[in-house]
């Protein structure tokens, strides 16, 4: 080996392209794992499953489509499993066509496109009302932290709510509520 052989394999250049190579290989064979289903929570947890966005969703309206759902309404890659849990199980007690509704939402998105979730609503108002409905109920879950109207809402996550993300590193974000949901929409007793 020729002292340009041995300074190339030591160059810079040559090292960075095979720190490159080697993390492709690795997220491919992740996300190849995450999909296939050995290592389903890896997939939701890394946000490896969108590297395979153009195929189709979980079939039905389980918990895997409801995320994948989730996903294409608000644009995020990966969620917390418990708050999507608790917005999953919330939203299925509220409508029993819930199930349903999520797996024909899925189909609807897959066949006309259409995100984020007010361009789906927008479309939807027209001619699937129920299903526009249960975007908007879908998306007030994650931003919000809040299923139900009313008087029977439901706070299923508060300092973990999406309407947060955008200015935690501004904000404190407060880990209880005050009061009742909206409180801060009532006229004060005493004005």
């Amino acid at each position: 080996m020729t002292d340009a052989d041995r300074h190339a394999a030591r160059s810079p250049r040559r090292r960075a392209w095979m720190l490159g190579a080697f993390a492709s290989a690795a997220g491919l064979a992740f996300a190849s794992a995450a999909r296939y289903g050995a290592m389903p929570d890896l997939a939701r947890v890394a946000g490896i499953a969108p590297a395979f966005a153009d195929t189709p969703p979980p079939a039905g309206g389980g918990f895997d489509a409801f995320l994948a759902l989730s996903g294409k309404l608000t644009g995020h890659t990966s969620f917390d499993t418990v708050h999507g849990k608790r917005a999953y199980d919330a939203l299925s007690r509220i409508d029993n066509q819930f199930a349903q509704n999520v797996a024909a939402l899925n189909s609807w998105i897959q066949t006309h496109g259409g995100v984020p979730s007010d361009t789906v609503t927008q479309a939807l108002q027209a001619e699937q009302p129920h299903l526009a409905k249960t975007v908007s109920a879908i998306t007030r879950a994650w931003y919000l932290g809040l299923v139900g109207d009313m008087p029977n809402v439901q706070v299923i996550a508060y300092e973990r709510a999406l309407m947060f993300e955008p200015v935690k590193d501004i904000l404190t974000i407060p880990s209880y509520c005050r009061d009742v949901p909206f409180y801060w929409t009532q006229k004060p007793a005493n004005a």
